[in-house]
């Protein structure tokens, strides 16, 4: 396995304008991987050892792995009470206007890879963009999402592949009154489906849990898993 932060430059044929993007790229053992994944990652960015380390693991599953850098190298600090940060501002920032062009190139990079197929996978703000993702003409064929955020209702909607959801016991900002909306929601897409509930976890588990915590240790692993088992199963396996 190798993993590395790497400046992409992609040319668009029509303007010949260059876009600029960083990625944190793992790469599996194997020479060919099938499946390329896009990690999206919660506001702490591809700067948090937690989601490289994360992305990491998908690579030794053996897929190919992309981080795009959603946040332009400034993600939100871990304390959001530190002076200066606005979550209202950071959020309004980088809403679907600024990130949905940073995830579409991350697609077409994984494109010219040689991957057969590509899933996504996304945590806490990412897991919005995870579904975002699965509308149609984005290039993927599916996804999985940890203790989504600010998912709005068209956007579940909107999705024309299968989709996994890995759920907190406690988070503010995925009730239960929410999660069983967003499941019943997911029933009435015609798209396969999978929504997991996590005892003893909360918000951010999917990435930052404390693994000193048996349940917590428990409910990361199982998440990750339950995403590999769903690129085997609806992305065509990594291998």
């Amino acid at each position: 396995m190798r993993s590395f932060l790497a400046p992409l430059l992609l040319w668009s044929a029509g303007s010949l304008a260059s876009f600029a993007l960083n990625l944190y790229i793992s790469e599996p053992d194997c020479k060919k991987p099938k499946v390329g994944v896009v990690y999206l990652t919660d506001v702490f960015g591809i700067q948090l050892a937690q989601n490289k380390l994360l992305a990491d693991s998908f690579a030794r599953a053996g897929f190919l792995v992309v981080a795009p850098d959603m946040f332009d190298g400034n993600p939100a600090p871990m304390d959001f009470t530190t002076p200066g940060f606005n979550a209202t501002e950071f959020t309004l920032l980088h809403g679907p206007s600024a990130t949905d062009p940073i995830l579409a190139k991350a697609v077409a990079y994984l494109k010219t890879t040689g991957v057969e197929k590509i899933a996504t996978t996304g945590y806490c703000y990412g897991g919005r963009y995870a579904f975002r993702l699965l509308a149609a003409g984005k290039g993927v064929d599916a996804g999985f999402a940890a203790h989504p955020s600010l998912l709005e209702d068209s956007e579940i909607m909107a999705i024309t592949r299968p989709m996994s959801v890995a759920a907190a016991e406690t988070d503010a900002m995925l009730v239960p009154a929410r999660r069983s909306v967003i499941e019943a929601m997911l029933a009435n897409t015609s798209q396969p489906y999978q929504v997991n509930l996590y005892g003893g976890t909360s918000h951010g588990f999917g990435v930052r849990a404390n693994v000193s915590d048996p349940e917590q240790k428990f409910g990361k692993e199982a998440a990750f898993y339950q995403a590999v088992r769903w690129f085997n199963a609806w992305a065509g396996g990594a291998l």
